[in-house]
């Protein structure tokens, strides 16, 4: 079975990078590794080690960078775990197991041993989403609140999009740069982003598997505090059925449906906060 990336010379390009952003994490931080079922887990976390903790789960294709933005404002208040998802371009073990096996929640279990938790609050994007969605039907006691940005799992793939994506990533920058154009929508990509972007994908194989969808019954049943963010114009997902669906299966749930974004939605550092405190007032 190939690797995870096209060459060991772009895995050193992909992870140089990396290292550099890493280095402008804004506030004080450590690296950690926990070992797992599936292999090692880079962490970064940061914050006070005594406040409510908050699992960071990035999407496909990326790592714990894309939290840069967000984490100075979330460590005020929080202890944060950036986490970099096993199988993707970060520093964690290259393992990537079927998705639809339960070996996702496995490796969930260690990382929250690892890390001394017996609960949290998890913030997902789009494949994140669908891990924390995930270790959230399997394990409700364990998932203080729940904030997903672009979940997959909820909404159905737009099918046709992704097998023009998977083509697109096979010709090139040129194709990379039309992918990222159609994924990002209207919303903006900052040039660094949009620079690291193009190198992963010219250099990693991302995940083929679609993330299972949930069923009616597993959404139902959840009862932690919910929040969920997408955008109407979400090239890869069908953004109207996941807030529908989220709508009448969990009422109780936030959702917000931003007209003018794709799947890469902008920055949700505020709204995210504002969740977040909402869920600590009602458990204080």
């Amino acid at each position: 079975m190939a690797g995870i990336y096209k060459s060991e010379e772009g895995r050193k390009a992909i992870e140089a990078f990396y290292r550099k952003a890493l280095e402008r994490w804004p506030v004080a931080n450590e690296h950690i590794v926990v070992p797992t079922r599936h292999g090692d887990t880079f962490v970064i976390a940061c914050g006070s080690a005594g406040a409510p903790p908050v699992i960071l789960l990035h999407g496909s294709g990326s790592n714990s960078a894309i939290w840069i933005r967000d984490v100075a404002e979330w460590a005020k208040q929080y202890r944060v775990y950036a986490i970099d998802i096993i199988g993707e371009p970060g520093f964690s073990s290259a393992s990537r197991p079927p998705l639809r096996s339960g070996a996702y929640a496995e490796w969930m279990d260690d990382l929250w041993k690892g890390l001394g938790l017996t609960s949290a609050s998890v913030v997902g994007v789009s494949l994140g989403g669908w891990l924390a969605l995930d270790y959230a039907v399997r394990h409700p006691a364990r998932v203080t609140s729940l904030s997903l940005l672009s979940p997959a799992g909820i909404g159905a793939r737009k099918r046709l999009f992704m097998l023009k994506a998977g083509l697109m990533l096979l010709a090139g920058k040129r194709g990379v740069k039309r992918a990222l154009s159609a994924a990002a929508g209207d919303s903006p990509v900052a040039a660094p982003v949009g620079q690291y972007i193009m190198l992963i994908f010219e250099n990693f194989r991302p995940r083929r598997e679609a993330p299972p969808i949930r069923t009616d019954m597993e959404l139902s049943v959840l009862s932690m505090p919910l929040q969920v963010i997408v955008g109407a114009n979400d090239a890869m997902l069908c953004a109207a059925q996941t807030r529908d669906r989220i709508s009448r299966l969990v009422p109780h749930a936030e959702v917000t449906f931003l007209s003018d974004a794709g799947h890469m939605l902008p920055l949700q550092t505020g709204r995210i906060s504002a969740f977040l405190a909402s869920v600590c007032q009602k458990s204080a």
